[in-house]
């Protein structure tokens, strides 16, 4: 089915979509009588994601606040930890007075993923149908639920960014439903299955089985949807598309396609990924390696620099230590033995590990991830990764030496980097 396109406005390179165009795109694409009397949510991410929400979610307050009979925020957490209130007002720029006032009728909720109180199932996707989008790879019936919450409100306006992603291909869309505010079955399955897929053979590709069950499970939610997806640039607001979260999304990946793929004409033997102080713990620290495994030579090291990180996952830390970290082979050989560990764990394995191969009981990955952050070398080891004490490493001494082969990253997480010339590993996958 076609789409109709989605308003959009696209800012010249190096600058920033003007709060004027942010207002008047809103205002188009938002009518006020279509708004008037209607309880309406506003999806976001959690602060895991560079993006300007708190300048959308206060134009859409201004817009919106007077016609509407409600206006809420739902932080799209994903198995993420909840916010706090304080934190939440962080992440839509407002302060805490400015909370308790002009935004005091504004509810904030936080994601309930695990919590079968808080979900309600909205239908099953069937095993033919689950073969026919995952390309053959699984074929099972997959249970879909979500928020019970989000099924009160008339309207469901999702506002978040979009970047290459390790699981669906390009974030943004239907991904702030699922996994934003899924249950966990759906999650888990859709994580493994792009897990299995392969990271490198996900990120950075629009139209992936992961997309294709992620736009089905979203078209079970039957409350209208509307979506503002951002494209962000080195902090700049690039571009805001609004419409459907398909039309939304499609428009702004290709935007995302052209400003957050990095291309190199060589693989390096050192990479010095380091993480933003927004990634607070390896879950989701693992982004600088997804981001940057593809331009990793083969034998070659990946260092997560991240002095901040203490913590592997205060939510799925303990299953992460009994399992460990390790290539997608490494579980599917030996599937009777983890297959009843929750998929979207071992998805998060593999995605760190990175590709590797296990055969007669050895696992040998392409490349060696190292951490340097505040977790202990004694649970590195542990958990199948290398350990540098973060205080041994001088940033500086990485930079500016590609044409030595070593690679620094002083952002990592966001931009995807790419070979020019596909890799012979990645031909063969």
């Amino acid at each position: 089915m076609l789409l109709p396109p989605p308003i959009s406005s696209v800012a010249v390179p190096g600058s920033s979509v003007s709060h004027d165009e942010i207002a008047r795109l809103v205002a188009q694409g938002c009518p006020l009588e279509d708004y008037k009397g209607k309880r309406v949510v506003l999806i976001i991410p959690d602060s895991t994601r560079t993006c300007p929400v708190g300048e959308l979610f206060q134009t859409l307050h201004a817009h919106l606040g007077g016609v509407v009979r409600s206006l809420d925020v739902m932080v799209a957490l994903g198995t993420h930890q909840p916010m706090s209130e304080e934190a939440i007002c962080q992440r839509l720029d407002i302060s805490l007075d400015q909370r308790h006032y002009q935004y005091a009728a504004v509810g904030f909720h936080n994601h309930e993923w695990d919590n079968p109180a808080a979900l309600r199932r909205i239908g099953v996707i069937g095993r033919d149908e689950i073969s026919e989008l995952s390309g053959g790879l699984f074929a099972m019936d997959v249970p879909v639920d979500i928020n019970d919450k989000i099924l009160g409100y008339d309207h469901l306006i999702i506002c978040g960014p979009v970047f290459p992603h390790e699981v669906v291909g390009f974030s943004g869309g239907n991904k702030y439903l699922f996994p934003g505010v899924s249950g966990p079955e759906i999650l888990n399955f859709f994580h493994w299955l792009g897990a299995v897929v392969t990271n490198p053979m996900i990120i950075g590709n629009k139209w992936t089985p992961v997309r294709k069950v992620v736009d089905r499970a979203a078209a079970l939610v039957t409350v209208p949807k509307t979506c503002l997806a951002m494209v962000v640039d080195h902090g700049h607001l690039a571009g805001l598309f609004c419409g459907s979260p398909e039309s939304a999304w499609d428009a702004a990946s290709e935007l995302s396609r052209s400003l957050h793929i990095e291309y190199k004409e060589r693989a390096f033997h050192t990479v010095l990924s380091c993480a933003p102080t927004m990634y607070d713990e390896l879950w989701v620290g693992g982004k600088c390696m997804y981001k940057l495994e593809p331009v990793v030579a083969d034998g070659g090291e990946l260092i997560i620099y991240a002095p901040h990180i203490h913590e592997i996952s205060l939510t799925h830390g303990k299953l992460i230590r009994e399992i460990g970290y390790h290539c997608r082979d490494y579980f599917l050989k030996q599937w009777d033995r983890f297959k009843d560990y929750p998929w979207g764990t071992l998805a998060h394995s593999t995605h760190v590990r990175g590709i590797g191969t296990y055969e007669n009981g050895v696992e040998h990955c392409r490349v060696k991830v190292t951490l340097a952050t505040g977790i202990p070398e004694e649970v590195c080891r542990e958990i199948n990764l290398g350990y540098r004490d973060p205080a041994s490493i001088n940033v500086a001494d990485f930079a500016n030496r590609e044409d030595e082969g070593i690679l620094h990253v002083p952002k990592a997480g966001e931009m995807l980097f790419h070979l020019k010339q596909r890799p012979e590993w990645a031909r063969e996958m």
